[in-house]
Protein backbone atom coordinates (compact mmCIF):
# COMPACT_ATOMS: atom_id res chain seq x y z
CA UNK A 1 0.00 0.00 0.00
CA UNK A 2 1.33 3.42 -0.98
CA UNK A 3 1.29 6.67 0.91
CA UNK A 4 -2.14 8.28 1.25
CA UNK A 5 -2.89 11.14 -1.15
CA UNK A 6 -6.52 11.84 -0.23
CA UNK A 7 -7.85 13.59 2.90
CA UNK A 8 -11.46 13.36 4.06
CA UNK A 9 -13.28 15.24 6.81
CA UNK A 10 -15.74 13.11 8.79
CA UNK A 11 -18.32 13.80 11.49
CA UNK A 12 -17.30 10.74 13.50
CA UNK A 13 -14.86 10.01 16.35
CA UNK A 14 -11.41 8.88 15.24
CA UNK A 15 -9.04 6.65 17.18
CA UNK A 16 -6.81 3.60 16.96
CA UNK A 17 -8.76 0.72 15.43
CA UNK A 18 -11.88 2.87 15.03
CA UNK A 19 -14.17 1.84 12.18
CA UNK A 20 -15.86 4.73 10.36
CA UNK A 21 -18.57 4.84 7.74
CA UNK A 22 -18.39 7.02 4.64
CA UNK A 23 -21.30 9.13 3.49
CA UNK A 24 -22.81 8.42 0.09
CA UNK A 25 -21.09 11.50 -1.34
CA UNK A 26 -17.71 10.47 0.10
CA UNK A 27 -18.12 6.91 -1.22
CA UNK A 28 -18.98 8.24 -4.68
CA UNK A 29 -15.95 10.53 -4.65
CA UNK A 30 -13.51 7.91 -3.38
CA UNK A 31 -14.70 4.90 -5.38
CA UNK A 32 -16.50 6.44 -8.36
CA UNK A 33 -14.47 9.55 -9.09
CA UNK A 34 -11.02 8.63 -7.77
CA UNK A 35 -11.37 4.92 -8.68
CA UNK A 36 -9.99 3.74 -5.34
CA UNK A 37 -10.95 0.53 -3.58
CA UNK A 38 -10.34 -1.80 -0.65
CA UNK A 39 -6.85 -1.35 0.76
CA UNK A 40 -6.53 2.31 -0.24
CA UNK A 41 -5.00 4.53 2.43
CA UNK A 42 -6.69 7.84 3.23
CA UNK A 43 -6.02 10.59 5.76
CA UNK A 44 -9.02 11.30 7.97
CA UNK A 45 -9.74 14.21 10.32
CA UNK A 46 -12.75 15.63 12.12
CA UNK A 47 -11.51 18.87 13.67
CA UNK A 48 -11.05 17.43 17.17
CA UNK A 49 -9.13 14.13 17.08
CA UNK A 50 -6.15 15.03 14.91
CA UNK A 51 -5.31 13.36 11.62
CA UNK A 52 -5.38 9.60 11.15
CA UNK A 53 -4.15 7.25 8.47
CA UNK A 54 -7.02 4.92 7.61
CA UNK A 55 -7.50 2.01 5.24
CA UNK A 56 -10.57 1.25 3.14
CA UNK A 57 -12.14 -2.00 4.35
CA UNK A 58 -15.39 -1.84 2.38
CA UNK A 59 -16.07 -0.17 -0.97
CA UNK A 60 -19.47 0.19 -2.64
CA UNK A 61 -21.28 2.53 -5.00
CA UNK A 62 -23.16 4.29 -2.22
CA UNK A 63 -21.33 3.30 0.93
CA UNK A 64 -17.97 2.41 2.31
CA UNK A 65 -16.07 1.81 5.52
CA UNK A 66 -12.57 2.56 6.76
CA UNK A 67 -10.46 1.55 9.73
CA UNK A 68 -8.11 3.96 11.51
CA UNK A 69 -4.58 2.57 11.65
CA UNK A 70 -2.40 5.26 13.25
CA UNK A 71 -2.45 8.93 14.13
CA UNK A 72 -0.26 10.96 11.81
CA UNK A 73 -0.71 14.37 13.50
CA UNK A 74 -2.14 15.31 16.90
CA UNK A 75 -4.89 17.90 17.09
CA UNK A 76 -3.77 21.52 17.25
CA UNK A 77 -5.76 24.72 17.66
CA UNK A 78 -5.65 27.56 15.12
CA UNK A 79 -4.58 31.05 16.22
CA UNK A 80 -7.29 32.86 18.18
CA UNK A 81 -8.25 35.07 15.25
CA UNK A 82 -11.78 35.87 14.10
CA UNK A 83 -12.64 37.24 10.68
CA UNK A 84 -15.61 39.59 10.60
CA UNK A 85 -16.71 40.48 7.07
CA UNK A 86 -19.70 41.83 5.18
CA UNK A 87 -20.91 39.20 2.66
CA UNK A 88 -20.34 40.21 -0.96
CA UNK A 89 -21.33 38.45 -4.18
CA UNK A 90 -21.55 34.67 -3.82
CA UNK A 91 -18.36 33.67 -5.62
CA UNK A 92 -16.34 36.29 -3.75
CA UNK A 93 -17.81 35.32 -0.39
CA UNK A 94 -16.96 31.68 -1.13
CA UNK A 95 -13.43 32.84 -1.94
CA UNK A 96 -13.15 34.66 1.41
CA UNK A 97 -14.33 31.57 3.30
CA UNK A 98 -12.00 29.21 1.45
CA UNK A 99 -8.90 31.37 1.82
CA UNK A 100 -9.63 32.14 5.47
CA UNK A 101 -9.47 28.40 6.15
CA UNK A 102 -6.20 28.06 4.24
CA UNK A 103 -4.62 31.04 6.00
CA UNK A 104 -5.87 30.03 9.46
CA UNK A 105 -8.72 31.57 11.46
CA UNK A 106 -10.77 30.27 14.38
CA UNK A 107 -14.14 31.88 13.54
CA UNK A 108 -15.93 33.37 10.56
CA UNK A 109 -18.44 36.07 11.52
CA UNK A 110 -20.47 37.61 8.66
CA UNK A 111 -21.78 41.05 9.55
CA UNK A 112 -24.65 43.11 8.18
CA UNK A 113 -23.68 46.73 7.54
CA UNK A 114 -25.49 49.72 6.04
CA UNK A 115 -23.93 49.08 2.63
CA UNK A 116 -23.88 45.29 2.62
CA UNK A 117 -25.04 44.33 -0.87
CA UNK A 118 -25.54 40.62 -0.27
CA UNK A 119 -27.56 39.79 2.84
CA UNK A 120 -27.89 36.11 1.95
CA UNK A 121 -25.29 34.00 3.70
CA UNK A 122 -25.95 30.31 4.34
CA UNK A 123 -23.93 28.73 7.12
CA UNK A 124 -24.46 25.23 5.73
CA UNK A 125 -22.97 26.22 2.38
CA UNK A 126 -20.07 27.97 4.13
CA UNK A 127 -19.42 24.88 6.25
CA UNK A 128 -19.23 22.75 3.09
CA UNK A 129 -16.62 25.13 1.65
CA UNK A 130 -14.74 25.03 4.97
CA UNK A 131 -14.54 21.24 4.85
CA UNK A 132 -13.38 21.15 1.25
CA UNK A 133 -10.73 23.78 1.89
CA UNK A 134 -9.51 22.01 5.04
CA UNK A 135 -9.26 18.69 3.20
CA UNK A 136 -7.06 20.20 0.51
CA UNK A 137 -4.81 22.49 2.56
CA UNK A 138 -3.94 20.05 5.34
CA UNK A 139 -5.76 21.96 8.09
CA UNK A 140 -6.70 20.06 11.23
CA UNK A 141 -9.21 22.54 12.64
CA UNK A 142 -12.51 23.69 11.15
CA UNK A 143 -13.29 27.36 11.78
CA UNK A 144 -16.59 28.01 13.50
CA UNK A 145 -19.04 29.84 11.25
CA UNK A 146 -21.90 31.80 12.81
CA UNK A 147 -25.03 33.48 11.53
CA UNK A 148 -24.92 36.96 10.00
CA UNK A 149 -25.29 39.59 12.73
CA UNK A 150 -25.82 43.36 12.38
CA UNK A 151 -22.61 45.23 13.06
CA UNK A 152 -24.33 47.52 15.55
CA UNK A 153 -25.46 44.55 17.64
CA UNK A 154 -21.98 43.04 17.67
CA UNK A 155 -20.40 46.30 18.79
CA UNK A 156 -22.98 46.73 21.56
CA UNK A 157 -22.06 43.41 23.14
CA UNK A 158 -18.32 43.44 22.49
CA UNK A 159 -15.78 43.21 25.29
CA UNK A 160 -12.25 44.68 25.51
CA UNK A 161 -10.54 41.29 25.77
CA UNK A 162 -10.64 40.82 21.99
CA UNK A 163 -9.63 43.99 20.10
CA UNK A 164 -11.19 44.58 16.70
CA UNK A 165 -8.61 45.47 14.07
CA UNK A 166 -10.61 47.48 11.57
CA UNK A 167 -9.24 47.53 8.03
CA UNK A 168 -10.06 51.19 7.42
CA UNK A 169 -9.45 52.33 3.84
CA UNK A 170 -8.90 55.89 5.04
CA UNK A 171 -5.74 54.61 6.79
CA UNK A 172 -4.16 53.58 3.48
CA UNK A 173 -0.55 54.64 3.38
CA UNK A 174 -0.24 55.30 7.12
CA UNK A 175 2.06 53.58 9.59
CA UNK A 176 -0.78 52.15 11.70
CA UNK A 177 -0.47 48.50 10.69
CA UNK A 178 -1.37 45.13 12.17
CA UNK A 179 2.28 44.62 13.10
CA UNK A 180 2.01 47.33 15.73
CA UNK A 181 -0.35 45.34 17.98
CA UNK A 182 0.57 42.79 20.66
CA UNK A 183 -0.11 39.08 20.37
CA UNK A 184 -3.38 37.73 21.72
CA UNK A 185 -7.03 37.18 20.76
CA UNK A 186 -8.13 39.47 17.95
CA UNK A 187 -10.84 40.03 15.37
CA UNK A 188 -10.29 41.51 11.92
CA UNK A 189 -13.13 43.60 10.52
CA UNK A 190 -13.53 43.96 6.75
CA UNK A 191 -16.22 46.21 5.31
CA UNK A 192 -18.51 45.79 2.28
CA UNK A 193 -17.71 46.84 -1.28
CA UNK A 194 -19.17 50.29 -0.64
CA UNK A 195 -17.28 50.77 2.61
CA UNK A 196 -18.82 51.73 5.93
CA UNK A 197 -21.39 54.49 6.26
CA UNK A 198 -20.47 57.70 8.07
CA UNK A 199 -22.61 56.64 11.03
CA UNK A 200 -20.81 53.30 11.22
CA UNK A 201 -17.41 54.93 10.91
CA UNK A 202 -18.26 57.28 13.75
CA UNK A 203 -19.44 54.36 15.89
CA UNK A 204 -16.30 52.36 15.15
CA UNK A 205 -13.97 55.25 15.93
CA UNK A 206 -15.80 55.92 19.19
CA UNK A 207 -15.41 52.31 20.39
CA UNK A 208 -12.28 51.91 22.55
CA UNK A 209 -11.78 48.28 21.51
CA UNK A 210 -11.74 49.12 17.77
CA UNK A 211 -8.37 50.00 16.22
CA UNK A 212 -8.18 51.31 12.63
CA UNK A 213 -5.30 49.77 10.69
CA UNK A 214 -3.80 50.14 7.21
CA UNK A 215 -3.36 47.35 4.70
CA UNK A 216 -0.87 49.14 2.50
CA UNK A 217 -0.83 52.22 0.27
CA UNK A 218 -3.82 51.23 -1.92
CA UNK A 219 -7.54 50.66 -1.34
CA UNK A 220 -8.35 46.95 -1.70
CA UNK A 221 -11.45 45.06 -2.74
CA UNK A 222 -13.29 43.37 0.12
CA UNK A 223 -12.02 39.86 -0.63
CA UNK A 224 -8.47 41.09 -1.21
CA UNK A 225 -8.56 43.05 2.04
CA UNK A 226 -9.62 39.93 3.97
CA UNK A 227 -6.70 37.92 2.61
CA UNK A 228 -4.20 40.73 3.12
CA UNK A 229 -5.32 41.35 6.69
CA UNK A 230 -5.13 37.69 7.72
CA UNK A 231 -1.74 37.32 6.05
CA UNK A 232 -0.30 40.36 7.81
CA UNK A 233 -1.70 39.28 11.18
CA UNK A 234 -0.39 35.74 10.77
CA UNK A 235 3.04 36.98 9.70
CA UNK A 236 3.51 39.29 12.68
CA UNK A 237 1.23 37.89 15.40
CA UNK A 238 0.06 34.40 14.42
CA UNK A 239 1.50 30.92 13.88
CA UNK A 240 3.60 31.73 10.80
CA UNK A 241 6.49 32.97 12.90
Amino acid sequence: MGQAKIRLCLDQPLGAGQSVQLTEAQAHYLFGVMREGVGTQVFLFNGTDGEWLAEVTEAGKRKGAMACREQTRPQSAPPDLWLMFAPVKKARTDFIVEKAVELGVARLQPVLTDYTNSERFRCDKAEAHIREAAEQCGALSLPEVVETTPLSRLLSGWGPARPILWADESEAGTATTLASFPKGPAAILIGPEGGFSEAERARLRASPFVHPVALGPRILRAETAALAAITLWQTHLGDWR
